[in-house]
């Protein structure tokens, strides 16, 4: 596999020559493969949320340069040509709809484009079918949807413009269990359709468990972890040190383990836990 992204040396300080100056990242190196899902984490502060803006020029980071296949962040004198490439999906989307319609929201990136009014309307159709929203909501009011609905129709509005890296910040953020489980549901069915590198940006390791084939940590500004979720589950006490804990379930498995039960702390997933659970009690153990 390719990269896609390659990171190489950004350091960002926001106020630079102010009093107020504040470094949030700090020499960062780091290749993206294309077709990666990476769960990006780390607690408030560290620098997550500001190498994300980075990558799609939002942010012009004060060292360093991102390059997106091929094309630098910092020699590129239109950054329209970086931000086709890698969409970004905010934290609370819905609030930046504003459209009458729902094929309106979802054109306007298209139309940005400069695309003709066949593509455009081809690529809201594109976009709708990828989140599966009903093409009976297109002159709806996005206003009168539900949470996760509006949500659908805010990353919509990213994939009609038809990226090949995908960003979501916190994009379980504010939604009811039902919510977030359809948008949950939602990214990783667009993942497996393939063609998409997907960052997700969180502070739940439940969803980054649940999703991802890669984990980077963030902390104060600097990468202090990178592997499968799994091997980093494995370091809870690195975690721990880090303000970031491991998914509920591993701490379930561990607990069993302390008390006698013969089960393997592996597990990261609901699904996972549920299969060693059945096997040691099909084995002739009781809970």
């Amino acid at each position: 596999m390719s990269n896609i992204l390659e990171i190489k040396n950004v350091s960002h300080t926001y106020g630079l020559g102010t009093p107020f100056a504040k470094e949030a990242l700090s020499q960062v190196n780091l290749n993206i493969e294309e077709g990666d899902f990476v769960g990006l984490v780390g607690h408030t502060g560290s620098g997550k949320s500001t190498l994300a803006q980075c990558l799609n020029g939002l942010i012009i980071p004060t060292e360093g340069d991102v390059v997106v296949e091929g094309v630098s962040l910092k020699e590129s004198k239109n950054l329209k040509e970086i931000r086709k490439r890698v969409g970004m999906v905010f934290q609370y989307p819905e609030y930046q709809l504003f459209e009458e319609t729902v094929a309106r929201d979802i054109a306007f990136g298209p139309k940005n484009l400069g695309l003709s009014k066949e593509e455009v309307e081809a690529r809201v159709d594109f976009a709708m079918d990828l989140v599966q929203l009903n093409r009976d909501l297109k002159d709806r009011s996005p206003f009168e949807l539900s949470g996760g609905q509006k949500r659908r129709v805010a990353i919509a509005g990213i994939l009609a413009m038809k990226p090949k890296v995908l960003i979501l910040d916190e994009p379980t953020a504010g939604l009811d269990p039902h919510g977030r489980d359809e948008i949950l549901g939602e990214i990783k069915s667009l993942y497996d359709q393939g063609g998409l590198t997907i960052i997700m940006v969180s502070h739940s390791m439940e969803e980054v468990a649940r999703l991802t084939k890669r984990m980077i940590v963030m902390n104060h500004g600097k990468v202090a972890m990178d592997g499968t979720p799994r091997e980093l589950f494995r370091q809870g006490d690195k975690l721990k040190d880090l303000s970031l804990t491991t998914p509920q379930v591993t701490k379930v498995m561990e607990e069993l383990k302390k008390r006698g039960a013969d089960v393997s702390t592996d597990a990261i997933t609901i699904d996972e836990a549920y299969e060693e659970l059945v096997r040691y009690l099909e084995g002739g153990h009781h809970a």
